[in-house]
Parts: C-alpha cells; sequence; structure tokens
C-alpha cells in the first residue's frame, strides 16, 4: 500500500523524532554559489569537515555571465561569489565545475545529463527547483543554507515528513502542447498554493508520454504550486536516458540497478492524501498574464475577470493586471513584445533547442526582438552544434550565448529592461525576477519562437 515517495523516504529514514521531525539520509548534494558560502562558513567556525565529500557536487550558474566566460567575471558580487565557491571546494575537497569546464551548467540540468541524479535517490540543494530532479524517480527537495551547512557536515537532515498527492492526467497532449503547458495548466487550475505541504506523484498517459527533458520541465515546476517536490516513477523511458551516461552504473551493476529501480513506483492500492485528475485534451499552448505562475491561460482565450473574487484578492489581482499593462477580458494574442528568452533550468535542455529551431527554421528574427538563446549545460551546447541546429537558429539571425541561468533571474547580465515585455520559457514572472520593472510571460519554448519571428505573442501551431 505504498506510493512511490513512501518507499525512497523509508528507505533513507535514519531515526525518527516523535512528534518531530525525521532524519534523512542524503544520495546527493548539489552546491551552487549563492546558497552555499555561510554553510562552509558555518563548518569553518566549528571545524568540521564534509562528512562524505564524495556524495557533493558544486558548480555556479546564477551568478554566470552567458558571454565572454573565459574573461574575469566584471560585476564584483557576482565574482566573489563564484570565486567564493571554487575555493570552498578546493578547501572541502569536494568535486567543482567551474566556469568554462565542459561539464558546467546550470546545477538541474547538469546532475540529470551526467548520470549524477538517479532512481531511488534524496537529493537536495539550497534552490528551490531541485524539485527538478524527481522526473527520474528521485525524493529531490530545495533546503535552506543552514540545512546545507547540516548536510555537508552529516550527510542527513532533518525533515517533516510531507503529505502525498498524485495528479492523473489522461489522454495525449494535442499538437503543439509541451511539457511547459501541461505545467503552466496544472499551476493554473491548482494555483500557486494549491500543492502547499505535499510531495506531487504526476501519472496517467500525458505524463507517461513525456520524454525525459519533458518530465525535468513538469517536475521543476512542482515548486510553482507550493509542492514540496514532484517526481515521476522510472520506466523505460527513464532506463534509455540514464544508460550510458557518465556517472550511470556500468555492466552487472547496471543490470542490478535497473532490477532495483522497476520496483520504485506506487502499489496498485497505494493510498495517496490526495487525488487530483485532468484531462489532457482541456490543454492548449499556455501563457501567463500575470506576476506568479498560476496566473495562466491558453493563448487563444481572453484574460480573466475579477468577477468573484473578494475585496482584497481582487485588489491584488488588478494590481498585477496594472503592473503588466494589461486589463481583464482583453486578448493576448498579436500583442507585442520587445525580448524572448530560451533557457533556464526549465527550458535549457536539448530538446527545448530542437522546439525552438524548429519553429524558426526557414523564417528570421523580427527586428527590434533582443533574443537571448542561452543552453543549459556545455553538453547541451555541443548537442546544439552536432545537430547542426546553431545553423538553423543563426540563418534566422539568432545567435546563441554560453551555458547558465541567465534572464531566468537577475543575478546576472542578462536583465530584462523596466516596462519591456519579455515571453520567457522560465519558471518564474514575479514583479523584477528578470529586472527591476521587467514583465514576463512565461511559456513554451514554441510560444518564444513564434513570438521571436514574428515580434508578436502568437499560436505556434499557427506556423506549424
Amino acid at each position: 500500500m505504498n506510493t512511490l515517495f513512501d518507499k525512497i523516504w523509508d528507505a533513507h529514514v535514519i531515526t525518527r523524532v516523535e512528534d518531530g521531525p525525521t532524519q534523512l539520509y542524503i544520495d546527493r548534494l548539489y552546491c551552487h554559489e549563492v546558497t552555499s558560502p555561510q554553510a562552509f562558513a558555518g563548518l569553518r567556525a566549528r571545524g568540521i569537515k564534509c562528512l562524505r565529500p564524495e556524495k557533493i557536487y558544486c558548480m555556479p550558474d546564477h551568478n554566470t555571465p552567458t558571454h565572454d566566460q573565459d574573461k574575469p567575471i566584471e560585476d564584483p558580487i557576482s565574482r566573489t561569489q563564484v570565486e567564493t565557491l571554487a575555493r570552498n571546494a578546493a578547501d572541502f575537497g569536494l568535486t567543482h565545475y567551474g566556469m568554462m569546464n565542459p561539464r558546467n551548467g546550470i546545477i538541474h540540468v547538469v546532475g540529470p545529463e551526467r548520470g549524477l541524479t538517479l532512481p531511488g535517490m534524496t537529493i537536495v540543494c539550497g534552490d528551490s527547483h531541485t524539485s527538478t530532479h524527481g522526473a527520474v524517480g528521485a525524493v529531490a527537495f530545495g533546503i535552506g543554507t543552514s540545512e546545507v551547512e547540516m548536510v555537508l557536515a552529516s550527510q542527513c537532515i532533518l525533515q517533516t515528513r510531507p503529505k502525498t498527492m498524485r495528479i492523473t492526467v489522461d489522454g495525449q497532449l494535442g499538437k503543439g502542447v509541451t511539457a511547459k503547458d501541461l505545467a503552466l495548466y496544472l499551476m493554473s487550475q491548482m494555483t500557486t498554493s494549491g500543492a502547499t505541504g505535499y510531495f506531487v506523484e504526476y501519472a496517467g498517459e500525458a505524463v507517461r508520454s513525456l520524454s525525459m527533458e519533458g518530465r525535468l520541465t513538469l517536475c521543476n515546476l512542482s515548486i510553482e504550486m507550493g509542492a514540496r517536490g514532484g517526481m515521476v516513477a522510472p520506466d523505460e523511458t527513464t532506463f534509455a536516458y540514464i544508460k550510458g551516461r557518465e556517472n550511470a552504473p556500468k555492466g552487472e551493476d547496471w543490470e542490478k540497478a535497473v532490477a532495483y529501480w522497476r520496483t520504485l513506483k506506487s502499489d496498485e492500492d497505494a493510498v495517496f492524501d490526495k487525488e487530483v485528475r485532468f484531462d489532457a485534451a482541456d490543454i492548449e499552448p499556455m501563457i501567463t498574464y500575470g506576476t506568479n505562475p498560476g496566473m495562466g491561460m491558453g493563448i487563444t482565450q481572453n484574460i480573466p475577470s475579477s468577477g468573484g473574487l473578494n475585496e482584497g484578492a481582487r485588489i491584488s489581482y488588478l494590481k498585477s493586471l496594472e503592473y503588466m499593462g494589461f486589463k481583464e477580458g482583453e486578448p493576448l494574442l498579436g500583442k507585442p513584445v520587445d525580448y524572448v528568452f530560451l533557457g533556464s533550468c526549465t527550458n535549457g535542455r536539448i530538446e527545448d533547442f530542437r522546439a525552438f529551431a524548429s519553429i524558426v527554421k526557414g523564417h528570421k528574427k523580427a527586428g527590434h526582438i533582443i533574443a537571448w538563446l542561452v543552453p543549459g549545460s556545455w553538453m547541451v551546447d555541443a548537442q546544439i552544434r552536432e545537430e547542426g541546429l546553431d545553423k538553423i537558429l543563426e540563418e534566422a539571425g539568432f545567435q546563441l550565448r554560453q551555458p547558465g541561468c541567465s534572464a531566468c533571474l537577475a543575478m546576472n547580465d542578462d536583465k530584462i529592461p523596466a516596462g519591456k515585455y519579455a515571453v520567457s520559457t522560465s519558471n518564474r514572472n514575479f514583479e523584477g525576477r528578470q529586472g527591476p520593472g521587467a514583465r514576463t510571460l512565461l511559456a513554451s519554448p514554441l510560444v518564444a519562437a513564434a513570438a521571436a519571428i514574428t515580434g508578436k505573442i502568437t499560436d505556434p501551431r499557427t506556423l506549424f
């Protein structure tokens, strides 16, 4: 009667505190430059080393520029953070993939593609989008800096056991509807707090049909519904993706691992604390119109009315629309935009660049559009070039940038100017997220590509 979450969680319990948290063993800790400095400082202050340094991988991504990475970082704060991570990794004997290292990239892209993220693991990082790694069938979640220190020192963490939820999506996604659209649709229905306190397992035909990249995108956005994390049970798609990757098991170890991984699924009679179902036929390409990821709608629809909201919610809703320069009841189709961003830990994988290239092939970038196309890692960059996607993009007037978090968040040079509209494949559209005063419309790589060549919000299905 156990869920997939129960099986992995229970296998990692060290001790349980009565009426308190669980001491949970952690298989993999990822560290980036923003949330780790104080954790390492805490170890130094106590004279403690890392208990299991081989389980810890470090790489900068938030502050890295996406151009001239072979030169010193100009911004002093970003430079200090990146250099501090390198020094901490060296001092504590940890694996570190620095800028220009062929294994560098966004930490949530590098983990799965290097076979460091495997089914059945417990995985943590001082970053909310750690939920991404649940796509392979792992229990993965973001933690705070004090908890990073706890894991560095003990390879364990104190956690309250979350509740479980299963979201089943029946049927097949329609043409032009991607994992990003599925995630934005779920958020629009569940709201940004609808899964608070839960660990979500995604199931159903639509989820099973997703590629590994699609599942990574879906689980990445679990946190935006308030969930502690998201996961998909491993299957043949998972095994095919992992096999042969750098840190994946090999030979007999591979056969043993797969035999175990096949047991990682919710039992037929498993009981979840909450069950929710949706129909894939109800989903079209999505776009957000407000200032949280739950404020999304089908691209052919009109912005919802505030009617029916209580007074407080109505004021907040109208304030969000005012920030965006939109009005209730109006369509977004045809609205001009200024920037397009393809990348982030949500949509910076090879499949995302294939999708973008499929739309822009044979077209030209709109003259006024500034487009930032940022691979999620150097491996993705290499795949783009191997497949000739870079040539398609160049012929259409686009240039690739170097790997990093880029315009997902205003921690590096890639900031959207105040008042400008950006169609972004990233994960958050909060006020100022992409730069002070920036206006962000979250969408899939297909919708982003359609905007890049038309200069306005366009249904990508009209370009197939």
